[in-house]
């Protein structure tokens, strides 16, 4: 049976009067990106703080490495929250190796690291700078590398990517995919989804303080797929004229045509590529898959809320 680094089990929690959380499971693979996802007040910080033990579940068991997690744990997870928390007046070095030191670093080996990181980065100017003079993509970089400074075996990140540019999103991005290729294990909690589909391999979406969809981000954009197609076409067919599908646009691209379309009630790819093939060479036919921002709207708006459209939109 595949590892998996972390298992939350029927993870339940309460507020008072609110159920933040109502038995909900989750299976994140060792050496994979995992997204968490949700409208906003779903439960997604409520379980975040469960896993990193800033607040304990009323029920439910999380397992780490194969056994029950426990407050030495903490050492090997990083955890970058969506709110800022870096102390203002500090000077980024100082602060750094402050926070390592405080995740079990001695002094040399966390000056080690901080340098390795400032060089990765190219912000070496930043040392002795205080965080309050850093923009807000700067001290973003900066509670970056204390999130993975001492090297942990999991990384949860929200938000990771607020307030930066695209190129230093994308900068970001590959430190994040290199980390899980030398082994680190990822849960990623955002709202933007076209992130989710470069970089998580399942998912779990919580609404209203259960689990309404989880798995693998692939199989799931395919069970969400209706009867959309795409082809690119040889030359200038006519395929107007039948009862199999319907023509939803159509563009020229190199002499070849590109066609968009919709598959009648009943059809099956097999009907639409012979229909196709009477009057046209097929270089390429694909399935058009929703995107996840599409699947979210859609799954969270089928249990009753209606204000998925915020998948956007900072939590």
């Amino acid at each position: 049976m595949e590892h998996r680094l972390l298992e939350a089990t029927r993870i339940s929690k309460r507020f008072g009067s609110h159920q933040a959380l109502d038995n909900v499971s989750l299976s994140v693979r060792r050496g994979s990106v995992y997204g968490l996802l949700g409208p906003n007040g779903a439960g997604k910080t409520t379980l975040i703080r469960i896993v990193n033990q800033i607040t304990g579940p009323d029920s439910g068991e999380i397992l780490f490495n194969g056994r029950r997690l426990t407050l030495s744990d903490t050492t090997n997870v990083g955890y970058l929250p969506e709110e800022r928390g870096l102390y203002k007046k500090m000077k980024v070095g100082e602060h750094l190796i402050y926070l390592a030191r405080l995740k079990g670093l001695t002094r040399n080996e966390a000056v080690k690291r901080m340098k390795f990181w400032f060089k990765r980065l190219d912000i070496g100017e930043w040392h002795n700078k205080k965080i309050e003079e850093l923009s807000k993509g700067m001290q973003q970089k900066a509670q970056f590398i204390s999130t993975v400074i001492h090297n942990p075996s999991l990384l949860i990140f929200d938000e990771p990517f607020s307030g930066f540019d695209p190129v230093n999103a994308g900068i970001i991005k590959g430190e994040i995919l290199r980390l899980r290729d030398e082994g680190a294990t990822v849960i990623f909690s955002t709202h933007n989804m076209s992130s989710v589909e470069e970089l998580c391999s399942e998912i779990t979406l919580i609404d209203k303080a259960k689990t309404i969809l989880e798995g693998d981000v692939g199989e799931i954009r395919n069970r969400w797929a209706g009867d959309e197609y795409e082809l690119l076409l040889e030359g200038s067919p006519d395929l107007d004229d039948n009862n199999i599908f319907s023509i939803t646009s159509k563009k020229r691209e190199n002499g070849n045509l590109r066609v968009a379309m919709t598959a009648s009630d009943g059809v099956t790819t097999n009907d639409i590529l012979g229909t196709v093939a009477r009057s046209a060479m097929i270089i390429s036919f694909n399935r058009s898959l929703p995107s996840m921002n599409d699947i979210f709207i859609r799954v969270v708006e089928s249990k009753g809320n209606k204000t998925a459209n915020t998948a956007q939109r900072d939590e």
